[in-house]
């Protein structure tokens, strides 16, 4: 059952990373695994149930391989920036199909989208943690974090469709540099908040 699991999860990949999700079918799943429809119903409840555990495994995979890098990286504060913004563009570059399952196609779909969100939500927690094992926590944080996963969503998305024509290392470099830009700026905000909150409290 794993096996034939895996089969249609391949099967969906290839569907939704190609045709999108108007083409992306139960009856075309199981032609492309080459699979009975009665195996389908064995592994997933309907369609949307398939292409959430395919944005899911997608997701899991991309923040193991992301954690890896990050723990490769040590503790400077660029190098662990670089290796997840490095990871993060590998992932996508060397299957485009993954980044229109991430990014694309969860515009089109209710509950595809919502899971996007809470995603979205659970990394952006996670980059505002690590600001805080810094000793940079707060507000500031918390809406600088949402900010940079948004976007970096949206400019992964243009790259992958040619809209914004840089290669490879030059993407890295230069999302690398905002992201550190805008964690430098957050952190003068918070400094600044924090002086203002003690000069009224005086």
């Amino acid at each position: 059952m794993a096996e034939r699991r895996s089969l249609l999860l391949d099967a969906a990949l290839e569907l939704l990373g190609t045709e999108g999700i108007a083409g992306t079918t139960v009856r075309a799943v199981c032609a492309t695994a080459r699979l009975n429809a009665r195996y389908f119903y064995e592994s997933f409840e309907d369609l949307d149930a398939l292409v959430l555990a395919l944005f899911d495994h997608l997701v899991d995979t991309l923040r193991a391989e992301v954690g890896a890098a990050v723990a490769a990286a040590g503790t400077d504060p660029r190098a662990r920036v670089r290796a997840t913004v490095e990871t993060t563009v590998r992932f996508v570059d060397s299957d485009r199909r993954r980044a229109r399952v991430l990014y694309v196609e969860g515009r089109g779909n209710e509950r595809l989208s919502r899971r996007r969100l809470e995603s979205g939500s659970v990394i952006a927690a996670e980059l505002e943690a690590e600001a805080a094992g810094r000793g940079a926590g707060g507000q500031i944080h918390r809406i600088t974090a949402a900010f940079l996963v948004g976007g970096f969503s949206e400019l992964l998305m243009r790259w992958v469709d040619g809209a914004i024509p840089v290669s490879r290392d030059e993407l890295v470099e230069d999302a690398t540099e905002l992201f550190l830009g805008l964690g430098r700026v957050a952190s003068r905000i918070s400094r600044a908040e924090r002086t203002g909150r003690a000069e009224r409290a005086r």
